[in-house]
Formats: C-alpha cells, sequence, structure tokens
C-alpha cells in the first residue's frame, strides 16, 4: 500500500529489472529530496518503451529532469538491443542518449550511471545540465528523435520553460514521450497548453500506479485540419 511506497522512496537503494538487466540505484531522498528518488511515472515509462518496442537503436534520445537516472539508463540499454534481444555494440545502432537535470542532481546522477551501464555504453549515455528555458544554447535545435520525461509536470510555474524547451528540442519528426499522474487542475492545465503547440495522444495508461503516458509531436497543427 501507501506504506510500502513511502518506505521505498526513503530506502537508500531501489532495484529494478529492464532490458534483460539489474538496475540498482542509489536514492538520497534527505539530501535531493523530489530529483533523488525513483518515481512511478518513471518504472511506467520504462515498461512501456520496453513492452511497446520503441526501437532507440541509433536515435537520439534526450531525458528532460532525468532525477536518479532510471529512464535514460533503461533507453540507453534497450538501444543496443535487436529486436532478437542480441546486444549489438557496434557504435553505428546504439542510441545516444542525453540524461539533464538541474545542475544540483547531476553528481548523483552521474554516479548512478556509472554504476549501472557496462563500460561499453557509457560513451552512449551523456550526463548535461539542463534548467528549462535557460541553457538552451548548449543543445542544438531541432536534434533529437525522441524526448522523455518522467513526472516532470508538477510546478505550474515551470511550464512555460518547459514548453520552450520542449519546442527547441523538437524537429517535426521528434516524438515526445511523457508520463504522469494527472493529479490537479494544473496537470490538465500543461495539457492544454501542450495541446496548443502540438499533436498528443494518449498511448498507454497504468491502471495500477495512476500513470499516464502521453505522445506529443509537431506534426500538422490543429487549425490546419
Amino acid at each position: 500500500g501507501a506504506g510500502a511506497g513511502v518506505r521505498q522512496l526513503h530506502s537508500p537503494w531501489a532495484t529494478f529489472r529492464f532490458a534483460s538487466s539489474t538496475i540498482r540505484l542509489r536514492q538520497d531522498w534527505r539530501r535531493l529530496g523530489v530529483a533523488a528518488v525513483v518515481w512511478d511515472a518513471a518504472v511506467v515509462l520504462c515498461a512501456y518503451l520496453e513492452m511497446a518496442g520503441i526501437d532507440l537503436r541509433d536515435r537520439a534520445v534526450i531525458e528532460l529532469g532525468a532525477g536518479t537516472g532510471l529512464l535514460g539508463i533503461v533507453a540507453t540499454l534497450l538501444g543496443t538491443k535487436e529486436p532478437a534481444g542480441l546486444r549489438v555494440l557496434h557504435s553505428t545502432c546504439c542510441a545516444r542518449v542525453t540524461m539533464t537535470d538541474r545542475e544540483a542532481a547531476l553528481e548523483f546522477l552521474e554516479s548512478n550511471v556509472q554504476a549501472n551501464l557496462p563500460s561499453e555504453l557509457r560513451p552512449r549515455a551523456v550526463v548535461k545540465e539542463l534548467t528549462w528555458g535557460k541553457d538552451l544554447d548548449n543543445f542544438p535545435p531541432g536534434a533529437f528523435d525522441f524526448v522523455l520525461g518522467a513526472d516532470i509536470v508538477y510546478l505550474e510555474e515551470t511550464f512555460a520553460e518547459l514548453l520552450q524547451t520542449l519546442e527547441h528540442l523538437c524537429s517535426d519528426q521528434t516524438v515526445i514521450l511523457l508520463a504522469c499522474r494527472i493529479r490537479y487542475e494544473r496537470d490538465q492545465k500543461f495539457l492544454k497548453m501542450l495541446r496548443d503547440r502540438f499533436l498528443v495522444y494518449e498511448v498507454h495508461y497504468d491502471s495500477s500506479k495512476d500513470v499516464h503516458i502521453y505522445k506529443a509531436q509537431r506534426g500538422t497543427r490543429k487549425d490546419d485540419f
């Protein structure tokens, strides 16, 4: 129940199984708060990437608000998988994953990435600072195939910067995948702001964890229909 969930949050380690790998993440709730625990939305989005067979090989992937790094680590591992489950290491076919967060969370994020990726894959996963709306010049515009975010919609004062960041990172081909709980009216407000600029579809709902996954793409503007 809820008690177990809270205990898991405050535990120093969280262990997961994705992409035929065991991922063991350090958590540090006391020191870093929300950035340093694995939220359900990240777990649901990892499972969706794996179950839906999203092909990340040879794709440029960026994660916003990476926190502990679970989603970016899983994306890196999935990005090396042949559909038959064979791991391939010649670099032409591996995902290139950029995991971003605010400066305070980076050292922690980097330590989890180092601990959970085999050495030959570490060059495929880069940890970089990104404060939404601020550090955009450090990221080439429209250069990403996938933008991933798990539980990053929770502070209303960040919504405009988050949208500005998504617009900067996306080309018309980019697929955004956001996993979130719709807890409050403000969450609906963010979805409305997103729908004003992107085509948005709900692609998955995990009823046990009450997490929705939305896919957003620039594509044709609504007013063109």
